[in-house]
């Protein structure tokens, strides 16, 4: 056995190994930045008309809700449940930009209302929840149709978390790790 042959043959094979392993983490580290992105990106309530918890002594002549991101037009709901069970939304939400709104106008019974949305983000991420504001006085208003079980608090879904979008980033974040790590690992041809 030639041992200064052995000595050199590592020496050629040490750039090669810490390439290989400066890839490997490269990847990893690409890898998860690409998967938390997605799912890091829910939309969020800014600010809304009535505000949450607030008290007023008329009704307002829409409801709004205003979001940290544009949101899709598509499969928007905005609806306000009075203290009776109606709903006291009148009409289809209107969806522009970051901001979803709903007619509302006179109000009924004094007591809390409830805002319900479920929106979709830019980014294909379905966000649902609800606010409150108590109306002080009794209004003028007439009542819609008795509100649907769960209209004042739409059911999350299972999905909620991991929108088609996310899954999409997911399995070509895998893909492309799977790649990398090929690259990375596979053996050199012998000359």
């Amino acid at each position: 056995m030639n041992i200064p042959n052995t000595v050199a043959a590592r020496r050629r094979q040490t750039p090669l190994v810490l390439a290989r392993l400066a890839g490997l983490l490269g990847a990893i580290a690409a890898a998860l930045l690409f998967a938390a992105g997605p799912a890091a990106a829910h939309s969020v309530v800014i600010a809304s008309t009535p505000a949450p918890g607030e008290q007023i002594a008329e009704g307002p002549e829409r409801v709004s809700l205003t979001f940290n991101e544009a949101l899709q037009e598509s499969f928007a709901a905005l609806t306000v449940v009075g203290p009776d069970g109606n709903l006291w939304s009148k009409g289809d939400p209107l969806v522009e930009d970051a901001t979803v709104s709903v007619a509302v106008g006179d109000l009924g019974p004094a007591g809390e209302y409830t805002i319900a949305y479920r929106v979709t983000s830019a980014d294909g991420h379905p966000v649902t929840g609800t606010q409150v504001f108590t109306l002080t006085q009794d209004g003028p208003g007439a009542p819609g149709a008795a509100a649907a079980a769960g209209a004042a608090a739409p059911a999350s879904d299972s999905d909620e978390d991991s929108g088609p979008a996310v899954w999409i980033f997911v399995v070509v974040g895998v893909v492309v790790l799977a790649g990398v790590l090929w690259f990375v690992l596979r053996k050199p041809k012998k000359a």
